[in-house]
C-alpha cells in the first residue's frame, strides 16, 4: 500500500462531508490488514451531539463490511497551516481495534505528518483492561 493512495482517499472522503452547521469538512481513510481502504466523512446533525466524526464513520463502515484489523488511518480537514489529529473520542474508538496504528495527519494539499495512535493516546484504556485475571 502506498501512503499516497491512503492520503488521496481521505482527501476524496472529505469532499463528501455533510457539515452544514460547522462548515468543517473532515475525511478519513482506514487501511485494513488485508490492504482494503475504507473511507468515511463527518456527518453532522441538527442535534449536535448526534454528529459522527469521519474517523468513526470509516471504522463503522469497515466493521459493517466485516473488517476488524487495521494498520493505518489518514485524516484530513480544511485547515491549511497545521496538521490536525482526531478528536479524543475518535482516538479511543481507533484504540478499540488495536494499539499499533500508523496515523497520517494530512493537510488539504496532500502533505502529511506520520505519527502513531500510541503517541496520540498514551496510557490508553483498551479491551485488554477488561480481561479477567
Amino acid at each position: 500500500m502506498a501512503v499516497a493512495e491512503l492520503v488521496a482517499k481521505c482527501l476524496q472522503a472529505r469532499e463528501m462531508a455533510y457539515c452544514p452547521y460547522s462548515g468543517f469538512p473532515v475525511g478519513a481513510a482506514v487501511l485494513t490488514t488485508g490492504g482494503a481502504i475504507i473511507t468515511g466523512c463527518n456527518v453532522e446533525n441538527a442535534s449536535y451531539g448526534l454528529t459522527v466524526c469521519a474517523e468513526r464513520t470509516a471504522i463503522q463502515r469497515a466493521v459493517a463490511e466485516g473488517y476488524r484489523r487495521f494498520t493505518a488511518i489518514a485524516v484530513t480537514c480544511d485547515i491549511k497551516d497545521s496538521f490536525v489529529g482526531p478528536c479524543g473520542a475518535c482516538r479511543q474508538v481507533l484504540m478499540e481495534f488495536g494499539t499499533e496504528w500508523d496515523v497520517y495527519l494530512t493537510k488539504p494539499d496532500g502533505t502529511y505528518k506520520k505519527t502513531s495512535l500510541r503517541e496520540l493516546l498514551p496510557l490508553a484504556f483498551t479491551p485488554a483492561h477488561l480481561q479477567k485475571n
